[in-house]
């Protein structure tokens, strides 16, 4: 006995995998947004700040109206050596942190509270740059930075 295999159109062969594809992008972002990994809906972008680079020392201007002017302030910079997170810790000390994250390279560009944010899938890091909250698993890393005056520098 012979069974009869319906082969589908073009048309329905179509229509099926549009619907397949459909259903897989839903399933993408309920992963990234609905997740217990999912970004936090609290997370404010942080203020960028200009940079200038001689050689692979990086210097930003922390006076005056800065977001780095006091101690707490957090920002970003982005130079020809890469993108960093910036934290005001103390009068004359700062950290510089690599603005790339460590679970899946997303640039980091938030914070919530005294926090950086992953805004790819929520990881959360200190301004030392210690893993927080995953998926990352494994700090950011950081450079050496000091406050003189009213010029923060590090070496990248």
């Amino acid at each position: 006995k012979f069974e009869q295999i319906l082969i589908p159109t073009r048309r329905e062969f179509c229509a099926c995998c549009t619907k397949a594809a459909g259903l897989l992008a839903v399933g993408a972002a309920a992963g990234c947004g609905g997740s217990p990994t999912g970004p936090s809906s609290d997370a404010q972008s942080l203020p960028s700040v200009s940079a200038t680079v001689s050689g692979r020392t990086v210097s930003v201007a922390v006076g005056g109206t800065s977001p780095l002017a006091s101690s707490g302030g957090m920002a970003m910079t982005q130079t020809s050596l890469g993108t960093f997170l910036l934290a005001r810790t103390a009068a004359t000390s700062a950290t510089a942190l690599t603005a790339t994250c460590t679970h899946e390279g997303c640039t980091i560009n938030g914070a919530s509270g005294s926090q950086f944010v992953c805004p790819c899938h929520g990881s959360t890091f200190t301004t030392s740059g210690s893993v927080v909250k995953g998926p990352a698993n494994r700090s950011l890393q950081q450079f050496t930075a000091q406050v003189d005056g009213d010029t923060l520098t590090f070496t990248a």
